[in-house]
Order: C-alpha cells, then structure tokens, then sequence
C-alpha cells in the first residue's frame, strides 16, 4: 500500500458561541489527562484524609462542570460506585481478617480456626479503632486515586484522543487508548441499551435488570470493535510504513526503556541516607537523572520514528490556552504538595502518625493545592451541549 501524505484539514472556527457571546468548545483530551494524573500523584503522596478529601471535591466539582453530554461522559457515577466499594471492601477485610490489633478494642468478633495450609491467617477477634483508622485512610486515598482516573474518562473524549496520539507511538498508545477507552464505551452501550428498553416498555430496575441487560452491551460492544476494526482497516492503520526502509529510533527507545527500568530501580529499591539538595537523597537525584535522559531519548527516538511515517490527521484537536491553564493547575496543584511533604512544608501533617491514630490536621497551603485543582472548572470554556 502506498504511503499515505500528510492531510491536514481546515480546523474551522475553534470554539462556538452560546446566547450570552461565552465561547464554548470541548478541551484536549490529553491536557485532561494530565491534570487528572497529577491530581492522582499528589493524592498518593499523603494519607491525610482531610486533603484528599479537599482534592477529590475539587476533582468532581471538575468533572461537573465541564463534562460532556456524551454517553462516556456518565461514567463519573460508576467510578464513585467502585470507590465506594474499595472502602467497604477493605474495611470488611481489616474487622474480619485483621492485619492490625493493637490500640482501643470497639468489639470483639468470635475467633474462627483455620486449618494447617491457611497458617497466619486469623478470622475475627478484636477489632481496634487504630485498626479501622488506618484502613479506613489507606481506603479513602486508593479510592480517590481511582477517582482521578473516572475524572480523566469523563472529561476527555476517548476518539479525540486516539486522533492525537503521535504517530511514532501509533502502535502502542492504539492499544493504550483503547483500553482507556473500555469503561466509557460500555458506559455508552449501557445507556443505549436501557433506552431502547424504556422505549420497549421495560421498567426493570435494579439487580433483576442485569440479565436483560448484559447480552446486548456485550453485543453492541463486539459490533463497535468490528466497526472500528473495519474502519482502522480501510484508513490503512498499520499499512504506512515502508517495509523495505530500515526503523529508525530503534536504539533511542529501547535505551529509553532500559533508563527508565534503572531509574525505578534506583528511585524504589537503593536506599538514600545522606540529604541533598531540596531534602532529597544522593540516590533520588541520580534516578532523577536518569529518568530525565530516559525521557530526552525518548522524545528523540519518537521524533526519529516519526519522520518515517505519513499520517492522515483530519480536523486536528486544537491545543490553546485553556489546555495549557488546565495543565499548569495540574502541575501548581502537585508542586503545592510536593513542597508539602519536603521538610520544609509540614510532613507531619501529610503524612500523620496513625499509630495510635491522631485526628488529622488541614495544613493551610493543601487549600490552595485545592484550588489550583478546582480552578480549570472556572478558567476553562464550557463545552458544547446539545439543547
């Protein structure tokens, strides 16, 4: 197959306009990414309840008002059911299986004994406020992460995305964005399918409509995948390279790929005693290093990958200045925590003793990492929605 040239189409007018003269258009789906990932980061590096209950208010107050009309754009409801469902679950865990005795004991549970082969395992018994404390937190922080992620699914379009993938990496961020895309499009089939049994006459609520309803969205989950094989197919995906020309940025990527196993390694595994700069040890500054010319490598291998590719990219997304305000509250916000944790923040308040459990504190500069989370939700156009 011939390779195919570079066609960009006329974008049009960027952004429309509602009765008031406001513009209204949609932001980039990657610019959402972002901020939502450095709202998950800043979130995983504290356990105090009170400012990741700051962070996750200002995540949904967010995703409210700037999500979609669209189908995938719902999903905000299913993410807050699986939160929910990840503090139960844990807390079920830590009264009936344990893992924490010590402190005040709230009640006591029967003991049940186990045999043999499950040695180490101990069913009931007492359960301690330090117990449920430290699950209860260590809950709340893992289900606001994934939060975070249900923000990202409701505010960016997955299509969209998947049109702005870099064409060197066309292969793996396919893949990446369409498993990123799953939970929205079986949100959409989901909505699709309970309309067109309210229009049937159905009105089976709750846990008897699962039947009825799960066979025909993973029905119209497999017709969407053929149609977008065919699609993909007919568009030349996979086709546009010369197999005759040797790959460039081979190298560049996979000496990438090795920095970034070393950095890891160097950043989780070696230990830091001696403080540096900034409060951070000898050995995290040279995993910093090393991650950061992982990534120069990276940029080069994919900037080298892609010259040797020709793309069709109709009506490219546009990238302005609310995709660049989203990203940089994003990246104040996690700068606000990281400063924080330092030493010269307060990290007896990030990260408190909860053993024996204390009542957290609020640190007065976590509000303004809240606000700098909360903010794309006014210095962002609306998007468009259907009347």
């Amino acid at each position: 197959m011939p390779r195919l040239l570079p066609r960009v189409a006329p974008t049009g007018p960027a952004a429309a306009q509602d009765p008031v003269g406001r513009d209204l258009r949609s932001v980039h789906p990657w610019a959402w990414w972002g901020w939502a990932l450095c709202a998950s980061a800043a979130v995983s590096l504290t356990t105090n309840p009170l400012v990741i209950a700051l962070i996750a208010a200002a995540v949904v107050t967010v995703v409210l008002r700037r999500r979609p009309d669209a189908p995938w754009a719902r999903s905000l409801k299913v993410y807050l059911m699986l939160a929910e469902i990840i503090v139960a679950m844990r807390l079920f865990f830590q009264i009936t299986i344990g893992g924490m005795r010590t402190g005040t004991v709230l009640f006591v549970l029967p003991s049940i004994s186990l045999p043999d082969w499950a040695a180490g395992i101990t069913l009931g018994g007492p359960v301690t406020l330090d117990g449920l404390a430290f699950a209860l937190f260590d809950a709340i922080r893992l289900a606001v992460m994934l939060l975070c992620v249900g923000a990202a699914n409701s505010l960016a379009n997955p299509r969209t995305a998947l049109k702005s993938v870099p064409a060197a990496l066309r292969d793996i961020s396919t893949a990446v964005v369409i498993a990123l895309a799953l939970v929205p499009q079986l949100i959409g089939s989901i909505h699709r399918v309970r309309r067109g049994q309210r229009l049937r006459g159905g009105r089976t609520r709750g846990l008897k409509a699962i039947p009825g309803t799960l066979l025909p969205v993973i029905e119209d989950a497999v017709e969407g995948s053929l149609q977008l094989a065919t699609s993909m197919e007919a568009r030349g995906y996979g086709r546009t390279r010369d197999a005759d020309e040797p790959r460039r940025g081979t190298w560049q990527l996979l000496t990438a790929l090795l920095g970034v196993l070393l950095g890891s390694y160097v950043l989780l595994a070696v230990p830091g005693t001696t403080p540096g700069p900034f409060g951070l040890s000898t050995a995290t500054w040279l995993a910093v290093a090393i991650l950061s010319v992982a990534v120069g490598l990276a940029v080069w291998g994919m900037r080298a990958s892609a010259t040797q590719l020709g793309v069709t990219r109709y009506r490219p997304a546009p990238w302005g200045t609310p995709e660049y305000v989203t990203l940089a509250c994003g990246v104040v916000g996690l700068a606000v925590v990281l400063w924080l944790i330092s030493s010269y923040g307060a990290p007896s308040e990030m990260n408190a003793r909860q053993i024996p459990m204390q009542l957290p504190t609020l640190p007065p500069l976590a509000i303004l990492a809240a606000a700098a989370f909360v903010a794309p939700a006014f210095a962002t156009p609306d998007p468009r929605v259907r009347r």
